[in-house]
C-alpha cells in the first residue's frame, strides 16, 4: 500500500513541474477551465494543498492539514494526508452569473482518501498504538472560495469507510476495528500562484 502511495505522490510532483502549461484556458463555450496548477498554504489550519486541473471541471488534489475523523470506534483530530478527485458541478453556472470563479471558486463532489497517522494526532479517543493508522475512503461534498486578495477557504464534509491497520503489526499491537463514519475538513489559507482574472468580460452594448 505504501509503495502505491509513494508512486502516486511522485506522479503528482512530476506533473506539477510542468511550468509551461497555461493556467487559464477558455473552452469552446467561452467558460474558463479550472486552474492548471494551484498551491494553497494554510494559515490557521497548518499545512498545504496542491491542486492540478485535469479536465474542464475535474481536478486532482493532494495535501496535508488537520482534519476530524469520526466513526464507530471513536474520533481523531490531527494531521492527515488528503488525496481527492474533485468534480466542480457549478463552475460554469457561477461564471455565467458573473460570480467569482478565480482560484477554483465553486462547489465540488469528490472521491476522497484521507490517512490519519497515529503519531501526528492531536486529540483522539481511539485506542491504537504508534504504529497504527486509519484511512478514510468515501465521498465528500464541499466548497472552495478564493478572493481577489488570494485568501482561500475550503470546507467539506464526507461519509465513507474507515480502514484501520498497523504499519508494523505485532502481537502486542492494539488492533482497531474497521467501520463507517464521517470526515470533516476545513482550511483557511493563501494562494501564492499567479492567476488571470476569472470574472466574465463586461460587454458594452
Amino acid at each position: 500500500m505504501y509503495k502505491k502511495s509513494h508512486l502516486f505522490l511522485g506522479v503528482v510532483l512530476l506533473l506539477s513541474i510542468e511550468t509551461s502549461a497555461q493556467q487559464f484556458i477558455e473552452s469552446t463555450d467561452n467558460t474558463p477551465n479550472l486552474e492548471r496548477h494551484q498551491l494553497t498554504l494554510n494559515i490557521i489550519n497548518p499545512g498545504f494543498k496542491y491542486e492540478l486541473g485535469l479536465f474542464k471541471n475535474v481536478s486532482l488534489s493532494s495535501g496535508v492539514n488537520t482534519a476530524l475523523a469520526s466513526y464507530s470506534e471513536g474520533y481523531s483530530f490531527g494531521f492527515a494526508w488528503h488525496t481527492q478527485i474533485r468534480y466542480y458541478h457549478n463552475f460554469k453556472r457561477r461564471y455565467d452569473l458573473k460570480k467569482n470563479v478565480m482560484g477554483n471558486s465553486a462547489n465540488f463532489v469528490s472521491f476522497a482518501r484521507t490517512a490519519f497517522f497515529q503519531p501526528i494526532q492531536l486529540l483522539t479517543d481511539l485506542d491504537f498504538d504508534k504504529n497504527s493508522s486509519i484511512i478514510f475512503y468515501g465521498l465528500t461534498y464541499g466548497l472552495q472560495r478564493t478572493n481577489i486578495n488570494n485568501f482561500n477557504i475550503t470546507a467539506e464534509l464526507g461519509y465513507g469507510y474507515y480502514d484501520a491497520f498497523g504499519v508494523f503489526p505485532s502481537p502486542s499491537s492494539n488492533q482497531l476495528a474497521n467501520g463507517r463514519g464521517f470526515l470533516l475538513n476545513i482550511t483557511f489559507g493563501w494562494v501564492p500562484t499567479n492567476r488571470k482574472s476569472r470574472m466574465p468580460p463586461i460587454i458594452l452594448e
